[in-house]
């Protein structure tokens, strides 16, 4: 199963100025860990960075910055590491497995932002996977009898 299939597709964006105070009040709003920093391109828009709660945390409040003068480009992760929907969950694990990295922007073929897929994702996904394997073994008993009788 490719990405594209199991990936979040509402994903909350900012645009590069966005304040800090907001990046924050839309986690809190939208219930999520991080907002994606895109760019306009061709119609759709190009997952340029990521800011995470954690970023806000660590690199900010931590360090006693205030947060009223910090913008999504200040704390965005430098080189955004992507996932293309055409990629396989296995391809994904290897990435935040290299990358040190829980969440990845899914994109198109012509790199347009089309959802995101977190770790959480990825392992519901398997979780299913794994169940459904799991049916297997009474399948082929069922089977096996209903030949026995037949």
């Amino acid at each position: 199963m490719h990405v594209s299939d199991f990936c979040t597709r509402s994903v909350v964006t900012c645009r590069r100025s966005t304040p800090a105070v907001e990046l924050a009040r839309a986690m809190r709003d939208r219930h999520v860990g991080d907002v994606v920093v895109v760019d306009d391109h061709d119609g759709g828009v190009r997952p340029v960075g990521i800011v995470t709660d954690r970023d806000l945390a660590v690199r900010v409040m931590a360090n006693g910055f205030n947060p009223e003068r910090f913008v999504a480009e200040d704390m965005m992760q430098p080189n955004l590491v992507t996932a293309f929907g055409s990629e396989t969950a296995f391809d994904v694990i290897w990435n935040m497995r290299t990358h040190g990295i829980r969440r990845l922007p899914v994109v198109d073929v012509h790199g347009l932002l089309i959802g995101i897929v977190t770790a959480d994702d990825v392992s519901a996904f398997l979780g299913q996977e794994l169940t459904a394997l799991s049916r297997v073994a009474p399948r082929q008993v069922e089977r096996e009898q209903a030949r026995e009788n037949a």
